[in-house]
């Protein structure tokens, strides 16, 4: 290290030198703090301190795509505070995340701190402990150019992408709308999967499964299913055949025929990469990927633990690598013996290979020391001083246990199970039945890995209900499930026979834990990038999530057919996954950042002045259907609107009569029956009718446009401000997230507000006039909101009464 000679620093006043480390996260920050002694100072950039400029495309496409950066808003007083601090120290070690992101954010803070103090070094924290503090800063490197340059070359590319598709999108189908050089290939895959579902034709096929018992030993019945007829496998396409096929196994005699036993072992998984928490913990903690990443960021960075001070839990969350150190493992081997005997402890530690092209910087996500077992970590955490609180913590802990399971479960050895298959003899048939029993936990002593969507089903798309009965149908799963000690030629009993009618089933809509295993198996993004795809594709009112289940809203599916037909390379799967490794041959060093850019953008121009000239202009277009106007007998038209397609007539502006409708499955359409209240306009005395409008559904005058007198539509909540005399009806953030907030905003600006749904029912504890029923991955809760109550009750609520206009109606 080099001392710097000015002896107005601390170390030249000390003899002692005195260094700046520079984090992202006060966490972060936090946490290494306790583990430096005085002589270092710890400082927070709180995240990126520079980017390219919202207002403007801060690219020079003219001269080597150079960048225009500029300081984040907000982030001049950090800088210059890191700067003072880079003054009056020897050294600076720069330790945001080891990715490219951070990075970036090193690269950013060395060029503004350089003139402060050029002795500046790099340091890769993998995990958030005093021993792996301690190894970084024993090995400093220099900044990375490469990773730097390739995460530049990245954040180029999307400012390409969505500052010159987006303004098109603008005048074809309206402002506001975005382009996303991967969000818009993840939601083409939604897309495409509800078109699969749509044009799927269902096929019908039978089972029969038989109830048999050995003629010897009665009472130890089980069950086999028709497995081959006349030597074949037998696929049953009709209720008459399976029918018959009964028929005759009720009228022949029945006997094993042969007896297979074999032992099975199942292996464990390999410890957590980064796509795999996501999808495990969507699976069995019910929790977005969005919701998984920021709890795994807190764990990462350091959990304020009773005793301990701030703890970091688990190595970086951003892998996609199973390399686990040898450090770790042996920790993990004396743990297991210690905890579950050397029964379940293999002779030597199991190794894992990383997939290929996958990047082996970080270890795969583990726990950081065996020391800090779930249940410690439950009772050491601290801070829970409200509900809110202990929810978190909870959500924390759920999490670490993931983590810390799979991983102990990675070094056991495998779950041993006794399997027997029998087939029986049954005139021109056979029938198969299988069963198995556990012999040895092995590592399920710790860790069940969760089923694949997917895995094991046997209607001829691999996308049914699993009973292996289908067309080309897949492998029966043995149950857990032991079968009578059976010998071949032994005579059984039929004791009934039941057909059962099936139907292939579609593929089904992408779940958070199956989108994301998508978009690794095809390359689309970065583990580091899922939640943020999930997120922005959500946010941007592409798609929807319903029942935990993506699909394309009508916007989605519009924006998605533009951009195939107009940028067929950057809306397909394979340019987009071939991008991806292109920007890891630019981290490599192998492919330099602006050729990259270069051979991108020069076709990708030609397609933005095509798109421009010839991509449908929603906006203007207006597409002829059999519809007639019943006010001015002018023909109806579908135009495209602020929230979707509606019905107009073409006689506009002299008649802006509106309709809504659907569209039937053969492509026509039918006009939507207007949903009608008992609420009639104030102004005229004319019905009200329920619309639909960007911020959720109101009532408006059935007479509209002749009068455009519109009502909120109540909840049967009356608003709680004092005076106020307005009531609580549902509304909708710009984003389209549901919020209820007081009808008397416009008048008397009532800021009255509830992210819980209200429920009209008086709280059983303090008498309040309403509680609120709050939905989220645990179930439906009803509490009270009233300070200082704290009631709350598990389960549903009775609905508000139907809606009324007013309060109280």
């Amino acid at each position: 290290m080099t001392k710097r000679s000015s002896d107005t620093t601390p170390g030249a006043k000390t003899g002692k030198q005195h260094h700046l480390l520079i984090v992202e996260s006060p966490a972060k920050a936090r946490t290494i703090k306790k583990y430096l002694g005085a002589t270092f100072t710890v400082k927070a950039s709180v995240g990126h301190v520079k980017d390219l400029p919202k207002s403007k495309m801060g690219v020079d496409v003219e001269h080597g795509f150079a960048p225009d950066y500029v300081v984040i808003r907000g982030k001049n007083k950090i800088i210059g505070e890191i700067k003072k601090a880079a003054k009056e120290v020897d050294h600076v070690y720069l330790a945001p995340d080891p990715d490219r992101e951070g990075e970036a954010i090193a690269w950013h803070i060395a060029e503004e701190i350089r003139d402060a103090n050029p002795n500046v070094s790099r340091v890769l924290l993998h995990e958030i402990t005093r021993k792996g503090v301690a190894e970084a800063l024993q090995h400093p490197t220099a900044l990375d150019e490469h990773k730097f340059e390739s995460q530049q070359a990245r954040r180029i590319l999307d400012r390409l992408v969505g500052y010159e598709i987006s303004p098109i999108l603008w005048r074809k189908v309206k402002r506001g709308l975005s382009a996303g050089r991967v969000q818009s290939v993840a939601v083409r895959i939604i897309v495409e999967r509800e078109r699969e579902i749509a044009a799927f034709k269902p096929e019908e096929y039978w089972s029969i499964e038989c109830d048999e018992e050995p003629v010897d030993r009665p009472g130890q019945s089980f069950t086999a299913k028709l497995f081959k007829r006349d030597g074949d496998k037998a696929s049953l396409t009709n209720g008459d055949q399976a029918r018959a096929i009964a028929d005759e196994l009720r009228g022949v005699p029945h006997a094993v025929e042969t007896v297979e036993r074999k032992e099975r072992r199942r292996f464990p998984l390999p410890p957590f990469i980064t796509a795999r928490l996501q999808q495990e913990a969507a699976r069995k903690l019910r929790m977005t990927a969005k919701r998984t990443m920021a709890l795994a960021q807190r764990l990462y960075e350091g959990l304020d633990l009773e005793g301990e001070g701030p703890v970091g839990l688990i190595t970086y969350l951003r892998t996609d690598s199973t390399r686990v150190s040898d450090d770790a493992i042996a920790e993990a081997r004396t743990f297991i013996a210690e905890r579950f005997g050397a029964d379940y402890l293999p002779e030597s530690p199991v190794v894992y290979k990383s997939r290929k092209g996958a990047q082996d910087a970080h270890e795969a996500i583990r726990p950081t020391s065996m020391r800090y077992d779930p249940d410690t970590v439950r009772r050491l955490l601290k801070g829970k001083k409200s509900k809110r609180d202990h929810e978190e913590a909870e959500d924390l802990v759920r999490l670490y246990q993931l983590i810390w399971n799979r991983f102990v479960a990675c070094q056991m050895k495998p779950a041993l199970y006794d399997q027997t298959t029998v087939d029986i003899a049954a005139g021109r048939h056979t029938l198969r039945a299988t069963g198995q029993v556990l012999k040895f936990a092995g590592y399920t002593a710790v860790y069940i890995e969760s089923l694949e969507e997917n895995r094991g089903n046997g209607n001829g798309n691999g996308n049914g209900n699993g009973n292996g009965g289908g067309p080309g149908g897949g492998p029966e799963s043995a149950e857990d499930r032991q079968l009578p000690d059976l010998a071949a030629g032994q005579p059984l009993r039929l004791l009934g026979v039941e057909p059962e009618q099936h139907f292939t089933q579609p593929p089904p809509r992408f779940t958070e834990a199956s989108l994301v295993k998508e978009l690794e198996e095809k390359g689309i993004g970065r583990p580091s990038t899922y939640a943020t795809i999930l997120s922005t594709i959500q946010d941007r009112g592409y798609v929807e999530k319903g029942e935990g289940r993506f699909t394309p809203t009508e916007l989605g599916t519009l924006v998605n057919d533009l951009l195939v037909g107009s940028f067929p390379d950057i809306l397909n799967v394979d340019f987009t996954a071939q991008m991806e490794d292109r920007l890891d041959k630019v981290e490599e060093g192998d492919v330099n950042w602006v050729s990259l850019l270069h051979e991108f953008y020069t076709p990708f121009k030609a397609d933005l002045a095509t798109a421009a000239a010839t991509m449908r202009d929603v906006k203007r277009e207006e597409i002829p259907t059999e519809h007639t106007c019943e006010k001015c007998g002018s023909p109806m038209v579908i135009k495209w609107g602020k929230n979707g397609s509606f019905l107009a007539c073409s006689g506009y502006p002299a008649c802006k009569n509106t309709k809504e409708f659907v569209r039937r499955p053969d492509g026509t359409i039918e006009i939507a029956p207007e949903s009608t209240t008992t609420e009639v306009c104030e102004l005229c005395g004319s019905p009200m009718v329920v619309k639909r409008g960007r911020f959720g559904e109101f009532l408006a005058c059935s007479r509209y446009p002749d009068c455009r007198s519109t009502k909120a539509i109540s909840l049967g909540v009356a608003c709680p401000r004092e005076g106020c005399g307005g009531f609580i009806a549902e509304k909708r953030s710009r984003r389209g997230k549901p919020f209820y907030g007081c009808s008397n905003y416009a008048k008397t600006k009532c800021d009255f507000v509830l992210w819980d749904r209200p429920v009209p029912r008086p709280c059983p504890s303090c008498g309040a006039k309403f509680l609120v029923k709050k939905v989220s991955r645990r179930g439906t809760q009803i509490r009270c909101v009233s300070e200082g109550c704290g009631y709350s009750s598990d389960g549903e609520a009775p609905e508000p009464p139907a809606a009324q206009a007013e309060s109280g109606a």
